[in-house]
């Protein structure tokens, strides 16, 4: 049975359009054009990302993460390593990133291998983190059954009392990934759901390919 107060849920887009004619020749420029769009609209964290990951026997798993960083090479993110999502990269290192900007009626969409970034890099960003955020990820075993809350706040307030004199330095096992892009598609929504959709393929020689998709 149908919830027809949900399925009447909808908007139209009428913002903008997206034409093959006026897009860079590569992903990460045209992202870069979109991002400065984003970040001129003040769009609150426009940061965030859906990252999703998948076990080597096709079981997969998503959650928000943050992008940290974007260039020619890749899209950054950290986290835990041996959370769920780092215990699934180590077995099958793919990923699929998914930005939604709802407000500029866009979705880019990039699906690439996964690799750690250098531990220089990782132990940068960390460096950067308010202390709290620091002991937090030496705190949380993340993705792993704990009793009760009460046991991560009694670690944080043990290593908050450790690290009254110094700042913590980065755990092993918290860094970076690199998501290197192979495929990125870019959403522009349209009226009546004819949608602009846009797909660069990497070629073997090193190129992209752009064609449009139907919506």
């Amino acid at each position: 049975m149908i919830n027809q107060k949900i399925a009447d849920l909808r908007q139209d887009y009428r913002r903008a359009t997206l034409n093959e004619r006026e897009v860079a020749v590569h992903p990460v420029q045209q992202f870069d054009h979109w991002w400065q769009e984003v970040l001129a609209g003040e769009i609150e964290e426009p940061n965030a990302m859906t990252l999703a990951t998948c076990t080597p026997d096709g079981i997969p798993s998503a959650r928000i993460v943050l992008l940290k960083s974007f260039d020619g090479k890749g899209f950054m993110f950290f986290t835990n390593y041996e959370s769920r999502k780092g215990q699934e990269l180590a077995e099958n290192p793919r990923a699929t990133l998914l930005f939604f900007w709802k407000e500029l009626e866009r979705q880019v969409r990039v699906e690439g291998r996964v690799v750690k970034v250098a531990p220089a890099v990782s132990d940068e960003y960390f460096d950067s983190r308010p202390v709290g955020s620091r002991i937090g990820a030496i705190a949380s075993p993340q993705s792993r059954v704990i009793p009760g809350r009460e046991v991560l706040e009694e670690k944080v307030k043990s290593l908050e009392a450790q690290y009254l004199q110094h700042a913590p330095q980065r755990p092993e096992h918290w860094g970076g990934y690199l998501v290197v892009p192979e495929k990125v598609e870019f959403w522009q929504g349209r009226s009546s759901r004819l949608h602009d959709r846009l797909l660069y393929t990497l070629e073997p020689a090193g190129s992209w390919k752009i064609e449009r998709l139907a919506p």
